[in-house]
């Protein structure tokens, strides 16, 4: 459960269509938001520092989104954990606009795509497309992860916890991080997840994004993304520098991969081969419209969508199709 779903954030601004998932400016006064010393004291007990690197990842089938930062170690560590509110569209990538899809794969942020003067009270845009989404043809623009539990392909947090999120970030970047690395992958990629899912038509991209999840999970270093040959690349460098056409081949490799590692990747490719192999029921995916974290949609059946935006948005921002949210299509595979 939700420590009485969260204190309201303040500094939003209200009157806006619900129509889309843009993070137009709407003042030039409103004020960012800042780290809490809650905040500050809970990194502190995790051996963090307020000015240390931050990475984000995404899980649509879980609905959640991680926090890590670069702990006394020098790698990645978990700063915590926050439930999303909504999502919208299926799992699978964004590839068109209106499709109300949320997007999947590697992601960079900087400063100038952070917005404290949000129609959702703050955000920052996922730079979707990226490079190798635009050289595919991919269409979208302002998806955004932002406050307010509304989403048309965009990653909706609570007022409060997106302030939070907001105020970790920006402490990052203005302490000298050039950009943080966003991971927005379906599911959390266990060899058991893959399985499950192993008739989506999604599986060969997936198994790509795979590759840059188990680099991050085994390493906690923030991989190296490279685009080409239509593909994501990962801890690779290339003869000549970076690839300059995402849909060409790749050029000749030049570093030498870590043996101890690559030895791990290939072990983890066995297992998820072996789990689809061994796989014997698929279940099939009744997509109503995209996903809620369980706690906020106990808070939904229980109060109803008018209850539940006024605890959720300083606007008291309508939840965006809450019939569908309420309809849970990963029921059959929770734990």
């Amino acid at each position: 459960m939700l420590p009485s779903v969260y204190k309201l954030a303040a500094a939003a601004l209200v009157g806006i269509s619900l129509a889309s998932c843009t993070s137009m400016d709407l003042s030039a006064t409103a004020e960012a938001p800042k780290l809490s010393s809650k905040v500050k004291a809970e990194m502190a007990s995790k051996g963090m520092k307020q000015e240390s690197p931050v990475l984000v990842r995404i899980f649509k089938q879980e609905s959640e989104l991680e926090v890590w930062k670069v702990d006394k170690s020098g790698a990645y560590a978990l700063f915590k954990t926050y439930p999303m509110c909504r999502w919208s569209g299926k799992l699978g990538p964004k590839m068109k606009s209106g499709d109300r899809q949320a997007p999947e794969g590697f992601y960079h942020v900087s400063a100038g795509m952070l917005n404290p003067n949000s129609q959702y009270y703050v955000s920052f845009n996922l730079g979707y497309p990226n490079r190798l989404e635009s050289a595919l043809g991919y269409t979208g623009e302002a998806l955004m992860v932002h406050g307010a539990c509304s989403s048309s392909g965009c990653y909706a947090m609570t007022d409060q916890q997106v302030g939070e999120i907001y105020a970790v970030v920006q402490k990052a970047l203005e302490s000298g991080q050039s950009r943080f690395q966003v991971q927005a992958y379906p599911f959390r990629m266990t060899a058991k997840n893959m399985a499950l899912h192993k008739d989506d038509e999604n599986m060969p991209f997936w198994r790509t994004l795979k590759e840059g999840y188990d680099s991050f999970e085994l390493t906690k270093r923030q991989p190296k993304v490279s685009v080409c040959g239509r593909r994501y690349v990962f801890n690779t460098e290339f003869s000549g520098g970076e690839p300059s056409d995402p849909l060409a081949v790749c050029p000749p490799a030049v570093n030498q991969p870590d043996s101890a590692l690559m030895a791990k990747l290939d072990l983890e490719k066995q297992k998820v081969d072996l789990a689809i192999a061994q796989a014997t029921s698929v279940p099939v995916m009744a997509y109503s419209d995209g996903g809620m974290h369980p706690s906020f949609r106990a808070i939904l059946e229980k109060n109803g969508a008018k209850k539940m935006a006024a605890s959720v948005s300083k606007t008291k921002y309508p939840v965006s199709r809450p019939e569908a949210a309420l309809a849970d299509p990963f029921a059959g595979i929770r734990k």
